[in-house]
């Protein structure tokens, strides 16, 4: 195998690596919040069940929920099982919320109580409170945590390969071990992948706190 040739495969890899990336974010992110607003419910069993729920998946592995979402409904129930790739973005969208909402939780419990009274006697509701004037703060708080966890996301998308599917490091270790393959430099190439994506991440993330940065 040329190395033009394992670059290609690579990148052809890094598609699927690319959409568990976008897929997770754009699940987990507006979950994450959803699951805010659960663990502050009046409702107490509904606030005990998001508890409970954020421990699960602060507390185990990755790597086990993703075998339990796509194993467990054919074991327990004797149903089929969700589609490979499929079970990989719920798995991923339900671990990443979690750690979302409690990023959420400490931007919002941050924000003085005093701005609350003022939009009260401004006449906002609670609604409006929370969207025009609480979430914008929010927002730029929590950038750092959420970068962080983002970049975090990038690397354990490699996780997918527990129940078989074909991202960029499960294809890179393949091809390592394929006769007359470049072995090391496949790793090495991944890495970069790895690297300069994570990268542009940083980029992009660090330019929204400076566009946000009229929220003081």
């Amino acid at each position: 195998m040329t190395f033009q040739t394992m670059v290609a495969q690579l990148a052809n890899g890094f598609l699927t690596t690319l959409a568990i990336f976008a897929l997770t974010l754009l699940g987990s992110l507006p979950l994450g919040l959803l699951v805010y607003f659960g663990r502050k419910s009046r409702v107490a069993p509904v606030r005990a069940l998001v508890r409970v729920y954020i421990s699960l998946m602060r507390g185990t592995p990755l790597m086990l929920q993703l075998m339990v979402v796509y194993y467990a409904p054919n074991l327990m129930f004797g149903l089929r099982p969700l589609p490979r790739f499929s079970a990989t973005i719920v798995a991923f969208i339900i671990n990443y919320a979690a750690y979302f909402a409690e990023i959420y939780r400490g931007g919002i419990e941050s924000i003085p109580v005093g701005q609350y009274e003022a939009a009260e006697v401004l006449g906002y509701t609670k609604a409006q409170t929370f969207f025009h004037i609480i979430l914008p703060q929010m927002v730029k708080r929590v950038l750092p945590p959420v970068t962080n966890e983002v970049i975090t996301l990038v690397k354990d998308t490699s996780l997918a390969s527990v129940i078989a599917v074909v991202e960029m490091f499960t294809l890179a270790s393949r091809i390592a071990v394929a006769p007359h393959s470049p072995g090391m430099v496949t790793f090495a190439v991944a890495a970069v992948f790895y690297y300069v994506f994570n990268y542009l991440v940083a980029v992009v993330m660090e330019h929204a706190e400076k566009a946000l940065a009229y929220y003081q």
